[in-house]
């Protein structure tokens, strides 16, 4: 049953051109919310404004590099200035390069996934809990890390999953810091999704579910409506008493 947890709450979702990000935005919006979709290309950015008003709901585009700082800034003030608050982010935005050792991995990688991952959650981390702690009502902000890094570790994917154990580990710490502002903070680490990250080289979408029949107690990637289905029970009021998790959504690969 639809609920309408996030009526007239205005929600930030940065990497919200597709995937996950998307799928959170919408979900948001299905459920009341005024949402800004952040990111950097603005023809998936305005695909996903769409697809939310063609349902009815209220969405703004803002492109935006997350590892800047100005950028970030220039997300939330968008989102205040539209809409009148900022009550709930999700810090999406991330990318990965790897599949080679980490003695062959070049800089170039290394800082990439650096800049977006951690960098990139930290800025917007930032400017959001620097908007909320002056509204009255706080707020909730949600970041997207990965099975990969605090919860298992894979060959070829060692600089991704120490950027998000790194996600991981600043979300709690950032979650003590701020509940007392009125600010909680939480994470998701979803395993293998249907997204083409979690495609192989080469491997079809038929292929990889193949494969995931005998990788995952589950038998199959998580759809991410499953993924935002979390994200939302944190950033609700449904959640008002957890603080500094880190959800795993993975079928139980990690159990």
């Amino acid at each position: 049953m639809m609920t309408n947890r996030f009526t007239d709450r205005t929600a930030l979702v940065t990497g919200a051109g597709s995937g996950i990000g998307r799928a959170v935005a919408l979900a948001l919006a299905a459920e009341g919310a005024h949402v800004v979709v952040a990111g950097r290309g603005r023809e998936p950015l305005d695909e996903t404004v769409a697809l939310i008003e063609a349902a009815g709901g209220k969405a703004l585009a803002v492109t935006a590099d997350v590892s800047r700082p100005a950028g970030v800034r220039a997300v939330v003030d968008a989102a205040v200035d539209r809409f009148g608050s900022l009550d709930v982010a999700v810090n999406n935005a991330g990318v990965f390069r790897g599949g080679v050792p980490v003695a062959d991995l070049p800089e170039e990688d290394w800082h990439t996934q650096l800049d977006t991952n951690v960098t990139g959650v930290f800025l917007a981390l930032r400017a959001e809990v620097r908007q909320m702690r002056t509204q009255p009502g706080g707020g909730a902000i949600v970041n997207i890390a990965s099975t990969f890094g605090a919860h298992k570790r894979s060959p070829g994917a060692t600089a991704y999953a120490a950027t998000k154990a790194a996600v991981s580990v600043l979300t709690r710490g950032a979650a003590l810091d701020h509940i007392a502002d009125g600010v909680r903070i939480n994470a998701v680490s979803p395993g293998a999704t249907a997204t083409s990250m979690s495609l192989r080289p080469g491997e079809t979408e038929a292929e990889r579910a193949e494969r995931m029949r005998g990788e995952t107690p589950l038998g199959r990637v998580s759809a991410v409506a499953e993924v935002a289905a979390a994200v939302l029970y944190l950033a609700s009021d449904d959640a008002a008493s957890v603080v500094g998790t880190d959800l795993v959504v993975d079928g139980g690969q990690t159990a």
